[in-house]
């Protein structure tokens, strides 16, 4: 006898606001650093408009067969939401569909619990894989292995499945609902050696963080005080 597994019925509720909301450690300390590197580059050159919510680590909810449920991103990106009501307040968790968009992008970073990202187990409660894709539609899933360095970017097909898409020449991926590209760089940031996820504007020019802002800044003085000085014009005077 062969057996149909029904669709679930999916509602986007209000999460009541003594829900129980999990609280648990990141497995190991690169994965909010990595998170919050994204976020500031972005920042930085303006992208981050009052309309746009970016979260790590913060839980997005849907009602699966009457029954909540919360997955929690390493990172996500929301094109436009809602104001709260009142008007600035904390957000405790986000409802797509009640609150605003889905996410256009939801990333996880491989961690010692290696793994969960690719279940597909549907049910409740549901795995991280079968929730982006079947329960919230999220147009793009990154899954990032930041010690060995590699990237993967899943872009969801008409049939409404998740497929692997092909990085472009230079190894980055074209992220179209935030108009970047997004790929691997190698290197330091705040006592980190390793790997980090990055973003390029479409003309391939790296998306600056604060300290190499501040660095490139340096370097423009000092090329221009070296410049004041062979016309014999003293820096300090001008």
């Amino acid at each position: 006898m062969s057996t149909t597994i029904s669709e679930p019925i999916v509602t986007w509720e209000k999460l009541p606001d003594d829900f129980p909301l999990l609280d648990e450690p990141v497995d190991n300390i690169s994965q909010p650093a990595i998170a919050f590197a994204l976020t500031e580059s972005l920042e930085l050159a303006g992208l981050i408009q009052p309309q746009i919510l970016i979260g790590t680590n913060f839980g997005i909810c849907a009602t699966v067969d009457g029954k909540f449920v919360i997955k929690a991103p390493d990172w996500f990106y929301v094109p436009s939401v809602l104001g709260t009501v009142p008007p600035n307040q904390n957000r405790r968790s986000y409802t797509p569909k009640l609150e605003g968009e889905v996410p256009a992008i939801v990333m996880e970073f491989l961690s010692e619990t290696e793994g969960s990202e690719y279940s597909i187990k549907a049910k409740y409660p549901p795995g991280k894989w079968y929730y982006y894709e079947r329960i919230l539609q999220v147009p793009i899933y990154v899954i990032f292995e930041p010690e060995a360095g590699w990237v993967e970017v899943y872009q969801l097909s008409a049939s409404g499945q998740y497929e692997l898409q092909q990085p472009n020449q230079d190894e980055r991926y074209w992220i179209a609902s935030i108009g970047l590209f997004l790929g691997i760089w190698q290197g330091v940031k705040v006592n980190r050696a390793g790997y980090w996820l990055r973003w390029w504007d479409e003309a391939g020019q790296l998306l600056l963080w604060g300290a190499e802002r501040l660095q490139q800044e340096k370097g423009l003085r000092s090329r221009m005080a070296a410049k004041l000085r062979e016309l014999n014009i003293d820096p300090e005077t001008v």
